[in-house]
């Protein structure tokens, strides 16, 4: 062989020596020459050729997609196998491939596509285009997603939370691109929206407090105190989900983006009439909507109510519970007592509907009519008598009885005995009215002593003696005369010469219409008849002698 050629031949040696052969464990280029039995037979250049499996080429759900012809990259694993061949991997190649194009999202923090392609404990697997990520259960949605089927095997954008290539592992999350667009598409809608608009919206969700409103793509807040001029006890009496309804903006929070909503600022407001409706003193039926501790509330109509306060409910139950007095959706009678426009509050009374029963009561029974009632209370100053009307009156120990003390006669009366008594006085403000038993039957004091005076001459019967004096009776009232008033001669205060039965005429010295007793004298008679005695035929001056006169008046008396 000439020098020349050998020289060639040394440096075409040379030159394929030096030429890259692939290292194992890279990614190369290569071509497919053939598809048979299932496997992509592929050139991958130095004389090299390795096959694959079709599979290998396809995306999940998906068919192959490979031709003779395509220049595809593969993992190369090992340069020759038994059979002299090369041992190729299209899905390292992709795995490989795309683990790069993901770090580089990842430091971008771009968006990457993949598709949702298996279920594993809390949560998916994500094919990201060669490379298997992880997607955790609270990341599929905004909201809890009981069915992710119909995700599966559907191309969608992904958020990379967490990467590490060494271990292999990816966290993705779709949630956060929903969360993205949602908040695009609240400050776009937003954007259009002014305070004071009318707008349409769809009922989402119900809660106690109120409802959210789809604007479409932004909610806001329907509270319930916001849905109606009248009360609303739960936003599902009026509202149902998925009913389209109109709300007008009332606020818009720029930072926070929440929007406060209002249905009833859409209607008229029915407090802009109340005061022509319903004037001072007027009176109006009603439904109880509310019993509180300290009254009840009565709507008017729809949207306007009033409070009753637990004073004005009745004229006569006080300190009860107004749930013993109405009960909720009761029709009643009220009348208006005040009305404050700026603070949309009503007083009404109920009682003022009704007559006052302490009126009827002494319009019905004036003073001296007998009445009957039930011992409801006994105190240590009188018992209190249930009339009717509901109400009591009360009778003073001093009015029980009139010989005896009052704190003796009260212990003769038990809660419950009916008792029969007269009406003495009716105090319609102060809501008083005072009974008297004693007084049953009338005074007999008084109508005993009508026509006595003091000074009079009286004649009583002697009922008993005693060494203190006599004890008398008069129309049945009896007195007592003491020995001292027997007689005006010392001789003669006897009480002994006196017998039950005698009649015995006396001057009247005292009428005590407290202790209801008369004070009475023999003694003071005889003074008195003396002194007319004297007045009548001479004094004692005139010679003529006490027993003359008394002799000449006792001589006339019997002529």
């Amino acid at each position: 062989m000439p020098s020349a050629s050998m020289e060639e031949f040394e440096a075409l040696l040379n030159e394929s020596l030096e030429m890259d052969t692939p290292d194992e464990g890279t990614v190369v280029k290569g071509k497919v020459i053939a598809i048979e039995a299932g496997q992509a037979i592929i050139d991958v250049g130095y004389k090299m050729e390795g096959r694959v499996e079709l599979k290998e080429f396809a995306e999940p759900g998906e068919q192959p997609d490979v031709n003779v012809g395509d220049e595809v990259e593969v993992y190369l694993r090992a340069a020759e196998n038994a059979r002299g061949e090369a041992v190729i991997s299209r899905e390292m190649a992709r795995r490989e491939e795309a683990w790069d194009r993901l770090e580089k999202a990842y430091a971008d923090d771009a968006r990457v596509e993949g598709a949702i392609f298996g279920r594993v404990k809390g949560g998916f697997t994500v094919d990201l285009g060669g490379a298997v990520a992880f997607l955790p259960g609270s990341q599929v949605d905004v909201r809890p997603v009981r069915d992710a089927g119909p995700l599966m095997g559907l191309k969608q954008p992904f958020q990379i939370l967490k990467m590490d290539r060494r271990r292999g592992n990816i966290v993705v999350s779709r949630r956060a691109i929903l969360e993205e667009s949602r908040a695009e598409q609240r400050a776009e809608v937003i954007g259009k929206l002014q305070e004071g608009d009318a707008v349409d919206g769809v009922v989402k969700n119900i809660t106690e407090y109120g409802a959210f409103v789809d604007l479409g793509g932004v909610d806001g807040l329907l509270h319930v105190t916001d849905m109606a001029w009248r009360r609303v006890n739960h936003p599902s009496e009026i509202l149902s989900i998925g009913e389209t309804v109109k709300v007008q903006v009332i606020k818009i929070n720029k930072e926070t983006h929440r929007i406060s909503l209002g249905m009833k600022q859409l209607q008229e407001d029915p407090w802009d009439l109340v005061g022509v409706k319903y004037p001072l003193a007027s009176v109006h039926k009603g439904r109880v909507t509310n019993i509180t501790d300290y009254g009840a509330f009565v709507e008017l109509e729809p949207g306007v109510e009033g409070l009753v306060h637990v004073s004005e409910m009745s004229w006569t139950k006080k300190n009860v519970h107004p749930g013993k007095i109405v009960s909720t959706s009761q029709e009643v009678d009220v009348m208006v007592l005040e009305i404050d426009s700026a603070k949309r509050r009503v007083s009404l009374g109920l009682k003022q509907t009704m007559r006052n029963p302490w009126e009827v009561f002494s319009e019905t029974h004036p003073e001296g009519t007998q009445v009957e009632g039930e011992v409801k209370n006994i105190t240590e100053f009188g018992l209190f008598i249930g009339l009717e009307g509901e109400i009591d009156g009360m009778v003073h120990l001093s009015d029980l009885s009139w010989d005896q003390r009052g704190e003796e006669a009260i212990q003769e009366y038990r809660k419950g005995d009916v008792v029969q008594a007269v009406v003495s006085e009716v105090d319609v403000e102060k809501e008083r009215i005072s009974l008297s038993i004693k007084a049953l039957g009338g005074d007999k004091f008084a109508d005993a002593v009508g026509g006595v005076k003091r000074g009079s001459i009286v004649t009583v019967e002697v009922t008993a003696i005693e060494d203190g004096g006599i004890e008398v009776e008069y129309e049945g009232m009896k007195s007592f005369i003491r020995r001292s008033d027997l007689s005006r001669d010392r001789a003669e205060q006897r009480p002994e010469r006196f017998s039950v039965g005698d009649k015995v005429d006396v001057r009247v010295t005292n009428i005590d219409n407290k202790t209801r007793r008369l004070g009475l004298s023999i003694k003071a008679r005889e003074i008195a008849e003396e002194k007319e005695a004297v007045e009548q035929y001479g004094s004692s001056d005139s010679g003529a002698s006490l027993g003359d006169i008394l002799g000449a008046a006792l001589k006339s008396g019997d002529e």
